[in-house]
């Protein structure tokens, strides 16, 4: 198991395949297991690298820093451990809204920026007590209910012992990550300078998932980007859908932001050279 130290404290990473360097991150209460059935999609095409945050499953747990912005100094600091001058960055989730702080603060590393149905950029709105249910869940170890839960909010179910696993990770993440880490998803508030983000962006969104309102919101804000949308998927895309995320991430690392805009413009040049 590799692990470097970055900013004080022992972070997870693995190496996938060559070619052009992707770096993949997970969500809020995932961790690099969340791509397991992407990976090989992509490792033929590109070299993909994983992380774990700090308090998360395979890294170091710490009592403090679980803000998105360290989370995105450990992002680079990542990168500079791995000798990455610039690379893809693909994020789920809460590893959607440290994307938006990776090319709001640190763009000339990035050569093209995936946002898969991030968190909102001005922040979550979900009633207190909803976090607050599923802490006391955490916090009780309900095994049980959490599975039945996640089986029952996935678009395209997976076998139940997937369930099982995943929960089971899920619960060993750090009380300061899932705390701090809450409080700063529901905190962040960039969205107004959504439009400063110039490198290649794509949005991925999901038709299931009940983010898809705010995701279409922060992509209209953005400076360069496209849209996907996965019909009949829920927020959970990696599992539901990895081989057609692959194909999605791969389209766009090789062909960037292609729009109606683009389009125009390519006309408009052919036009102009005759």
């Amino acid at each position: 198991m590799a692990k470097a130290t970055i900013n004080g404290v022992e972070l997870f990473y693995d190496e996938h395949g060559s070619g052009e360097p992707i770096l993949i991150h997970h969500g809020y209460t995932g961790s690099h297991y969340t791509w397991d059935d992407v990976v090989p999609h992509l490792a033929d095409r590109y070299r993909v690298f994983r992380m774990d945050c700090r308090g998360t499953v395979d890294s170091g747990h710490l009592a403090d820093g679980h803000t998105i912005e360290q989370y995105a100094a450990d992002v680079i600091g990542m990168a500079d451990y791995l000798g990455l001058e610039k690379f893809t960055y693909v994020g789920h989730s809460m590893g959607g809204v440290i994307g938006y702080e990776l090319g709001l603060s640190y763009q000339d590393r990035l050569n093209k920026l995936v946002l898969l149905t991030p968190a909102p950029a001005d922040g979550v709105k979900a009633p207190p007590e909803m976090h607050a249910r599923a802490r006391a869940l955490r916090m009780a170890g309900d095994v049980e209910t959490m599975v039945r839960e996640s089986m029952a909010a996935a678009a395209r179910p997976r076998v139940r012992s997937w369930y099982e696993e995943d929960t089971r990770r899920r619960l060993k993440i750090s009380d300061a990550h899932y705390d701090q880490s809450w409080d700063a998803l529901c905190t962040y508030n960039k969205g107004s300078r959504l439009g400063e983000i110039k490198v290649p962006t794509l949005m991925i969104a999901a038709a299931a998932d009940n983010l898809l309102t705010a995701n279409l919101a922060d992509f209209a804000r953005l400076g360069n980007a496209t849209l996907h949308v996965f019909s009949r998927v829920s927020h959970a895309v990696p599992s539901e859908v990895p081989a057609e995320l692959a194909n999605v991430i791969a389209d766009f690392a090789k062909h960037g932001v292609v729009t109606a805009a683009t389009l125009q413009a390519n006309l408009r040049e052919m036009a102009g050279a005759r």
